[in-house]
């Protein structure tokens, strides 16, 4: 049990902030998954950015419908390390087993905002990877990607983006099959 008590899920996500704790913690909290959710979602609001940056790539793994608002609302955080690790949960789907990824209604207006203006060009790239799920099925998230492949100043975000685009290989590899 790596020296946390069985019960106190709120000192292993206080752990999250502490270099020397966070790995055993992180590893603790994802493998107690369901009994632990409470004690993640309030470390969202934790003090420390570590705290709430691994409270995040928690959720990336253990989402349900009752953590998603939450989780939607750290792509707004003053750290560009939590907001780079909400952003990867929001648009991962590989991690999450079989919980449903939040719809376009509820992130992609987060997601442009940041691919357009985010300081951080990390942040960028991650709002790129969201908005470029929407990129067959919403003409905005679309011309927010060619916007970002034009005019990003970073040539990793601009480089990403292509990828989203028509003729980019993710583009083309998630692109909707026709039915026979």
């Amino acid at each position: 049990m790596l020296g946390f008590p069985r019960t106190d899920n709120e000192a292993l996500v206080a752990s999250l902030g502490d270099p020397q704790r966070a790995v055993a913690a992180y590893r603790e909290l994802l493998r107690r998954d369901h009994d632990a959710r409470d004690a993640i979602r309030a470390g969202l609001s934790h003090e420390d950015a570590a705290v709430r940056e691994g409270c995040c790539r928690l959720l990336d793994h253990l989402v349900d419908t009752d953590s998603m608002a939450q989780l939607i609302t750290m792509a707004d955080d003053p750290d560009a390390r939590v907001r780079i690790a909400a952003f990867h949960a929001l648009a991962c789907d590989r991690c999450k087993g079989d919980t449903c990824a939040p719809g376009a209604d509820r992130v992609l207006d987060p997601a442009l905002r940041h691919l357009a203006a985010d300081p951080d060009p990390q942040v960028r790239s991650r709002a790129a990877e969201l908005v470029g799920k929407f990129a067959h099925t919403d003409a905005g998230a679309l011309a927010a990607l060619r916007a970002c492949h034009a005019d990003d100043p970073s040539p990793a975000v601009r480089k990403k983006a292509g990828w989203y685009l028509p003729g980019g290989t993710i583009y083309e590899r998630t692109a909707p099959r026709a039915l026979r």
